[in-house]
């Protein structure tokens, strides 16, 4: 009787349905998703003053930058030589000027949202600081764009804030090089930062800007890092404490 019964469960156990591993990894799949949209979800709503205030901060720098570029471009400074750009070929590298720097400004925004909502007010904050001030400096360090630089048309919403003349810093390796300071210790930072020094030498290689504001912007970009830092550790003491707990502070 031993015997039969031994068999009978070894019988059952072979003809025992097998679960596909697809069938299976469906339910914790749907599992994870669950937990992830729900900890996105508080983590936007942990910080959401912070992040109507950035939104606000992010509206006036818009603003500020549309004016002073508007500004620029309706009153037109003198042209100054150069002794790097005299010395480079003009080259047409348009389409990278143009669309790896949306890219690049595309994927500031977009690794925060879809990965560290947390850090999304920061670094709209951050941005906005830095497009502040170099709003400020372009009316102040009026020069025109050089005589032989590539014409660039930039396609939807960021054609309308690309202006002529609006010269120190320069833009295109001021925000990437943001991203780097932005994004550590992720590997990403060396995305942006390789991005910095590749959009600087495509704006000189274009003759778009003059080479004082190429050098000037990693300097910027550093000032305007520290004073957003400043600021956001009144604002957000928590989050800036749990970061420095994890070593994500220089």
């Amino acid at each position: 009787m031993a015997v039969v019964a031994e068999k009978s469960t070894v019988v059952a156990q072979r003809r025992r349905p097998k679960i596909a591993p697809r069938a299976r990894a469906i339910p914790l799949v749907t599992e994870n998703l669950d937990v992830g949209v729900w900890t996105w979800t508080r983590e936007l709503l942990q910080c959401r003053h912070l992040l109507a205030l950035s939104v606000a901060f992010f509206a006036v720098a818009l603003f500020a930058d549309y004016q002073c570029g508007a500004y620029v471009t309706a009153r037109p400074g003198v042209k100054v030589p150069d002794l790097i750009l005299d010395r480079l070929p003009t080259i047409d590298l348009s389409f990278l000027f143009t669309y790896g720097y949306m890219a690049l400004i595309i994927g500031m925004f977009l690794y925060p949202l879809c990965s560290r909502p947390r850090m999304l007010h920061v670094v709209a904050i951050q941005f906005s600081l830095l497009l502040i001030l170099r709003s400020l400096f372009m009316i102040f360090m009026h020069v025109s764009t050089p005589a032989d630089s590539v014409a660039v048309h930039f396609p939807g919403f960021f054609g309308r804030f690309y202006f002529e003349n609006d010269m120190f810093f320069s833009g295109h390796t001021a925000m990437p090089f943001l991203g780097f300071y932005l994004f550590r210790p992720h590997r990403l930072r060396y995305v942006y930062l390789v991005g910095s020094l590749v959009m600087g030498i495509v704006a000189l290689l274009m003759h778009v800007h003059y080479s004082i504001d190429v050098f000037a912007a990693f300097f910027m970009t550093y000032c305007s890092y520290q004073m957003g830092s400043a600021l956001l550790r009144k604002l957000d003491p928590a989050y800036y404490e749990q970061q420095a707990l994890r070593g994500n502070l220089a």
